[in-house]
């Protein structure tokens, strides 16, 4: 196989450049969304292999995590696909950090890749280029070239209604959670340190008052015997996952992870803003109360998930909110926490809609192989592709046991040079570092979601996760332009005021100023194009 590590040059182009060749190569290129227009369809093979009569070579630009493989034109997943379909990609590796900038330059300049492949392209800019057509229409490609991707759409019609534009356009294709897999929609969970559990004679909280006298039981005990006081009851490097978690006891953020500030108030059936509701007032009293008695890590708005780690691994934590804990910080005196009851005798939890994120995967007008392209990405969503995305190659990475299931091999699981087994995946595959368009199922995935540890506490979670989780809405171009600007503006602020009102800077005589200032910060304005998104989303 060839070497292909020609890549393309990161564009330096300034803003008033870029924006006048838009322009000009919109002119130029025009719509392009549908089928047939730039490609030959008589020369894309509709199913089987390989994909095209003649070689392909197409140019994707793609995000790159920290932990995923760093150089996609030499690893051994794309070069025997290339072998398999004619079609050789070559790939820009953006890292994740600069990723937005770089994106939003390449798209201003009008100099486009043939497809963004996990590139982050948040929900409004999919409308956006989709409706200026720099990426393409793919309705028509996903129902002659996609077999895979229309059942899964017509199998699942709310992650069609989620992925469909308000102007009755798919523009993207998606990273999906499968349906069934409790252990991916109910994370990140919450894990007990069982061996101080144990040596305190303690039971696992089941109500929010039995976390804070569990918590209390632990403060001020040398339970790792070091002989300092370095043991802090609960912590996490995220105020947004201890909030999701006690979310589901005051019945908050009750129709999914994917809508931040809106759910439904069961007492009215309606769309409720829930920052402003009575509830989370109660939520975040709740927390001022621990974090007032240092039951909570006193710097939990500024810890990095390096420090984090390091402390959990130092053993100073009685409970954490995050990843599994051997997958994710190699440990295994932690068991996963039972749901917990709230003071109004709800008890739910909050999960992630089985649409993880729309703008995995696009077409660009500059591709002149869209039909090619889409039996490319199709593949990724059938059975056998999935296990090759995610397991590799039968004998190198994933071995057949004799029930039909595949696990990785011993290099992998076991490595000989002591390497993680996402450190070992990356120099085949890759999936670590999330992001990329496909089916996540406990079939076939690796992550720490499908260790024991995390599917035994989902299975008892899954029980108090039965309500609908929404897709993201999606809003037209005119409504995001106002919408963008409201929930920025409303995201700062509730976020500054929830720091305070936990840290005890602000006072919770002021909730009544703090509910005003949401009100006019355009809090009911931005209701009114939600509640419009979402008549959109139940037709």
């Amino acid at each position: 196989m060839k070497n292909k590590k020609k890549q393309i040059a990161l564009l330096g182009l300034t803003a008033a450049i870029a924006m006048t060749a838009a322009c000009g190569k919109q002119e130029e290129q025009g719509n392009g969304g549908t089928t047939g227009q730039q490609g030959n369809e008589s020369s894309v093979a509709k199913t089987g292999f390989p994909i095209v009569k003649e070689p392909v070579k197409l140019k994707f630009i793609a995000g790159k995590a920290a932990s995923t493989a760093p150089n996609w034109n030499d690893i051994m997943l794309f070069n025997k696909y290339e072998e398999m379909t004619g079609i050789d990609i070559e790939w820009q590796m953006i890292g994740t950090e600069v990723l937005s900038e770089q994106r939003n330059l390449i798209l201003a300049s009008g100099e486009l890749p043939d497809a963004f492949y996990g590139a982050l392209i948040p929900d409004r800019d999919v409308m956006r280029y989709g409706e200026q057509g720099t990426f393409i229409k793919l309705n028509d490609l996903i129902d002659q070239y996609a077999p895979n991707i229309k059942k899964l759409l017509e199998d699942n019609p709310d992650v069609k209604k989620g992925l469909t534009m308000p102007d009755g356009n798919i523009y993207s294709i998606p990273r999906i959670y499968d349906p069934s897999f409790d252990s991916v929609l109910i994370n990140p969970k919450q894990w007990i340190n069982k061996e101080w559990m144990d040596k305190l004679g303690l039971t696992a909280p089941q109500t929010t008052e039995e976390l804070y006298q569990f918590l209390k039981a632990i403060k001020g005990q040398d339970l790792n015997g070091n002989g300092k006081a370095d043991e802090v009851p609960f912590g996490t490097d995220n105020i947004g996952k201890l909030m999701k978690y006690l979310y589901g006891a005051w019945n908050l953020q009750n129709k999914g992870s994917r809508h931040d500030y809106v759910d439904v108030d069961p007492a009215t059936n309606k769309l409720r803003f829930f920052p402003a509701d009575e509830r989370y007032k109660e939520v975040l009293q709740y927390v001022n109360r621990l974090y007032q008695e240092k039951l909570i890590d006193q710097d939990l708005f500024t810890i990095n998930a390096t420090e984090f780690l390091a402390r959990t691994q130092g053993n100073v934590y009685g409970m954490y909110s995050g990843w599994d804990p051997i997958s994710w910080a190699n440990l295994s005196h932690y068991t996963g926490a039972p749901a917990l009851a709230g003071p109004h005798g709800d008890k739910t939890v909050v999960k992630n809609s089985s649409l993880v994120s729309l703008g995995n995967f696009v077409i660009t007008s500059a591709n002149k192989h869209p039909e090619a392209t889409m039996r490319w990405i199709d593949h990724f969503f059938s059975d056998e592709g999935s296990k090759m995305f995610f397991m590799g190659f039968e004998g190198i990475t994933y071995k057949q046991n004799s029930d039909g299931s595949v696990d990785y091999v011993d290099e992998i699981t076991k490595n000989p040079k002591g390497l993680t087994i996402d450190q070992a995946v990356i120099q085949y595959l890759v999936w670590p570092g999330g992001g990329a368009p496909g089916i996540v199922s406990e079939k076939y995935f690796r992550g720490g979601e499908t260790l024991p540890a995390s599917l035994e506490t989902a299975k008892q979670l899954a029980p108090f996760a039965k309500g609908e989780a929404w897709p993201p809405f999606s809003y037209t171009n005119e409504e995001n332009a106002r919408m963008s600007a409201l929930a920025s503006d409303l995201s700062t602020y509730i976020k500054e005021m929830q720091a305070k009102f936990i840290t005890g800077k602000a006072l919770f005589s002021e909730w009544d100023a703090y509910v005003k200032t949401l009100k006019k910060m355009g809090m009911d304005e931005y209701m009114e194009f939600y509640q419009a998104a979402y008549e959109r989303y139940k037709k």
